[in-house]
C-alpha cells in the first residue's frame, strides 16, 4: 500500500518530532571527520557487544567498565550540552575532552584490575579521582541523552548518601564519605557498574541490535500494511490499524515516543481522515504504542531488569508469560473502545482501494518468522543473550528469501551503528540507576522507605498499592521506564512484597504504572508526540490517551489481588475462564467509559456497565457471577430499548 494515498509526515518532520518529546533522538548531525569518529565508534561498540556475549571471555567488571566507556564518549560527542545549540554540526572542545575523559575511565578497570583487585578495596588518589569523574560524566551524559529528571533523583539520592546524619526522622543515617560514596558507586558492583548496566551490556543490547536488523528488513511498513489487511476494512478500520500495528512495533522498539511518530505518521492521518477527532485519533496511537512495552515476547527494557531484581532462577519467559493475559486485555480494551467510538459517531472502515492486496501482504509473512523464532528459543529455555544473538542470525538469514527485504553487508553495518545509537541512552539511564541503587543499598533506604510507605498506608495493601502507582507516574513524567522501574523496584516493589503480595506481582505492578506514565498528563510525552503528529490539544490528546488506557490502571490492581490472571498457580480450564471474564469484563467497561454499546447509554447505564466489568475483570467466583448477571442484563436492556425506540418510531 502506497503512502501517498494520505498526508504523512516527511521523515524530516518525524524527525523534529522525536526530537522534541525524545530526547534520545535529539543528536548533533556530524559533519567530516567527527562523522565518521562516531560513525566507526558506534560500529566497534556494537562489535565488541556482539564479540562478548559470543565468547563470554570479559570478566563482568571489565566487560561493564568497556561498555559505559563506549557509551559516554559517544554520548558526549553526539549529544550536545544544550538542545538548542546552534552549533548542531560541530563537536564542542569542552565535549572533545569529556569524550576522551570517559575513554579513560573506560579502559581503566581493564588496565588497573590486577592493581584494584589486589588493593581489596582501598582506593589511591588516582582511584579517588577517577571514580570520581566516572559519576560526573554519568550524571552529566544522562542528563543529555535520557533528560533532566532522573539526573536529578540520582543527585538528589547522592547527596542524601553524604548529608545522612542530617535527615529527618527514620532517613537519618550515619551518612557516606566522599571516598566511600566514590569507592561504592565506581569500585563495587552496587553501583554504577552494577545489575542495571549489566543487563543493559548484556540482554538490551543484543535485543536492539534484533530490532535494528529487523528495520532493515522492512518489517517496520510490514507491520503497517499487515495491520490494513487485517482490520482496515473493519468499522473504525484506521484506528484498529493503529493499534494492531503499534502493538507489533512494540517488539522491535522499547520507545513509546518513536513507536508513536513511526507508527503514527502513517495511521493518525488515516483516523483523521475517516472522521475521528484529532485528540482522539492522537490518542489511539499514543495508547497503542505505549502498549508497545507490555507486549511479550519483546517487553521494554525493564522487562530485563526484573529478571536480575527478582532473582531465584526466574526466567524471562516467566515474565513475558505473567504478562501475556495483563498485555492482552490492554489491547483488548482499546480496540473495544475504539470500535464503541466508531459505532457511536457512525465511523466505518477503510475502502478497498485504500486496502494494499492481500497477496502482496502475504507473500511477505516470512518476515515474522525471526519474532516467532524469539518466542521458540525463549520457550526452549535457552537464555535470553543466546536467543538474541540466534534471532539476529535467523532475521539475516530470512531476509534472503526475497530481493527487497535481502540484508547485505552495507545494510549490516548501518544495522550495527542504528542499534548502537540506541543503545546509548539506555547505557546513560542504567548507569544512573545504579547510582540510585547503590545508595538504596548502601544506606538501607530500600527498606526504611518500604517500611514508611506500608505505615502510611496502614499495612493496608490496597493504599500500598495506590501510593506505589502515584510515584511510579510522577517518577514517570519525563524519565525513561528503565530508571522509573529501578527506583521503584527498590523502594515501593518491597512494601507491596512485605504485605504478602507474589514477587513477579509486585514488580509487574510497578513496572506497569512506570509505563503508563508515557500517556498519564500533565507530562505524557507519548501522547503530546501524538498531539504532535494529529495536530491537537496535548492535554485533551493525553486525557483521551488515558482513558483508553483504563484497562492498565485497573489490570495490575487485579492481578496482585488474585495472580491467577499472571498465570501463577492456576489450572488451564481456571485460566481460560479468568480470560473469558476479563474481556468480558473490558467490553462492559469500554461501553461504559464511551457511553455507547447496541445503542446510545444513559449515565446509570454507564456507571452499571462500568461497576460490572470491574466484577468481571477481577477473577472471583461471587463477583464473576454478579459481573455476568449485569453483563447479561445490560445486553438485553440494550435490545429492549432498540426495539421499542424503532416501534416508535415507526408509528411516528
Amino acid at each position: 500500500m502506497s503512502d501517498k494515498k494520505f498526508e504523512t509526515l516527511s521523515p524530516e518532520e518525524q524527525q523534529q518530532l522525536l526530537e522534541k518529546y525524545d530526547p534520545e533522538s535529539a543528536t548533533r548531525k556530524l559533519s567530516g571527520a567527527a562523522k565518521w569518529i562516531a560513525f566507526f565508534g558506534l560500529l566497534a561498540f556494537s562489535i565488541f557487544q556482539l564479540l562478548s556475549a559470543i565468547t563470554q571471555i570479559f570478566p563482568r567488571q571489565i566487560l561493564l567498565s568497556i561498555h559505559l566507556g563506549f557509551a559516554l564518549s559517544l554520548i558526549f560527542l553526539l549529544f550536545p550540552a544544550r538542545k538548542r545549540s546552534g552549533k548542531k554540526h560541530k563537536v564542542a572542545w569542552y565535549d572533545v575532552i569529556l569524550s576522551l575523559l570517559s575513554i579513560v575511565v573506560g579502559l581503566y578497570w581493564p588496565i588497573m584490575l590486577d592493581q584494584i583487585v589486589n588493593r581489596v578495596g582501598l582506593l589511591t588518589t588516582t582511584d579517588f579521582f577517577v571514580g570520581l569523574i566516572a559519576v560526573l560524566l554519568v550524571l552529566e551524559a544522562t542528563r543529555r541523552a535520557v533528560g533532566l529528571p532522573i539526573t536529578i533523583i540520582a543527585s538528589i539520592f547522592l547527596i542524601y548518601a553524604y548529608f545522612g546524619p542530617y535527615m529527618p526522622g527514620f532517613l537519618a543515617h550515619r551518612g557516606l564519605k566522599l571516598e566511600t560514596l566514590v569507592k561504592t558507586m565506581f569500585y563495587t558492583s552496587e553501583g554504577i557498574l552494577g545489575t542495571p548496566l549489566y543487563v543493559s551490556a548484556t540482554f538490551i543490547f543484543l535485543f536492539l541490535l534484533f530490532g535494528a536488523f529487523l528495520v532493515k528488513t522492512g518489517v517496520g511498513q510490514y507491520f503497517n500494511d499487515l495491520a490494513v489487511a487485517l482490520a482496515g476494512r473493519r468499522t473504525g478500520g484506521p484506528a484498529k490499524v493503529a493499534i494492531f500495528s503499534s502493538a507489533l512495533q512494540g517488539t522491535i522498539s522499547g520507545s513509546s515516543v518513536a513507536n508513536v511518530v513511526t507508527s503514527g505518521s502513517f495511521t493518525i492521518p488515516m483516523m483523521k481522515r475517516l472522521g475521528y477527532r484529532k485528540e482522539f485519533a492522537g490518542a489511539v496511537e499514543a495508547a497503542a504504542s505505549t502498549g508497545g512495552q507490555l507486549m511479550p515476547p519483546i517487553m521494554g527494557a525493564a522487562a530485563f531488569l526484573m529478571v536480575e531484581f527478582i532473582g531465584g532462577g526466574i526466567t524471562y519467559w516467566e515474565i513475558a508469560k505473567a504478562a501475556a493475559i495483563p498485555a492482552l486485555l490492554y489491547f483488548s480494551g482499546i480496540w473495544i473502545m475504539t470500535h464503541f467510538e466508531a459505532k457511536r459517531i457512525g465511523l466505518r472502515g477503510l475502502s478497498k482501494e485504500d486496502l494494499p492486496g492481500r497477496t502482496e501482504v502475504l507473500k511477505k509473512i516470512y518476515l515474522l518468522i525471526p519474532i516467532l523464532a524469539v518466542i521458540l528459543l525463549l520457550m526452549s529455555g535457552m537464555s535470553v543473550m543466546r536467543a538474541a544473538l540466534w534471532s539476529i542470525v535467523v532475521t539475516i538469514a530470512v531476509s534472503a528469501i526475497r530481493k527487497e527485504t535481502r540484508i547485505g553487508f552495507k545494510q549490516m553495518v548501518e544495522a550495527l551503528v542504528d542499534g548502537a545509537r540506541t543503545a546509548l541512552a539506555v547505557a546513560a539511564a542504567t548507569a544512573c540507576a545504579g547510582i540510585i541503587v547503590g545508595v538504596v543499598t548502601k544506606t538501607g533506604l530500600g527498606l526504611k522507605l518500604a517500611n514508611g510507605l506500608v505505615d502510611l498506608a496502614d499495612e493496608k495493601l490496597f493504599l500500598t498499592l495506590l501510593f506505589t502507582m502515584i510515584t511510579a507516574i510522577i517518577l514517570g513524567m519525563g524519565s525513561p521506564t528503565t530508571a522509573n522501574y529501578v527506583i521503584t523496584s527498590t523502594i515501593a516493589a518491597p512494601a507491596i512484597i512485605l504485605l504478602g503480595v507474589p514477587e513477579l506481582a509486585a514488580h509487574l505492578f510497578v513496572f506497569y504504572f512506570g509505563i503508563i506514565a508515557d500517556i498519564t498528563p500533565p507530562v505524557a510525552l507519548a501522547a503530546f508526540a501524538a498531539a504532535g503528529v494529529s495536530g491537537g490539544e496535548p492535554i485533551r490528546t493525553g486525557l483521551n490517551s488515558a482513558k483508553l488506557a483504563i484497562a492498565a490502571f485497573i489490570i495490575p490492581y487485579m492481578f496482585v489481588y488474585n495472580p491467577a490472571l499472571l498465570m501463577i498457580d492456576t489450572t488451564i480450564p481456571h485460566l481460560l475462564w479468568v480470560i473469558f471474564t476479563a474481556i468480558s469484563g473490558m467490553i462492559a467497561i469500554g461501553a461504559g467509559m464511551i457511553g455507547y454499546w447496541y445503542r446510545k447509554l444513559m449515565i446509570p447505564e454507564r456507571l452499571l456497565s462500568i461497576a460490572g466489568g470491574l466484577m468481571l475483570i477481577y477473577p472471583e467466583g461471587m463477583t464473576d457471577m454478579i459481573g455476568l448477571g449485569i453483563f447479561v442484563l445490560m445486553i438485553v436492556l440494550q435490545f429492549v430499548f432498540k426495539r421499542e425506540n424503532k416501534e416508535v418510531n415507526a408509528r411516528a
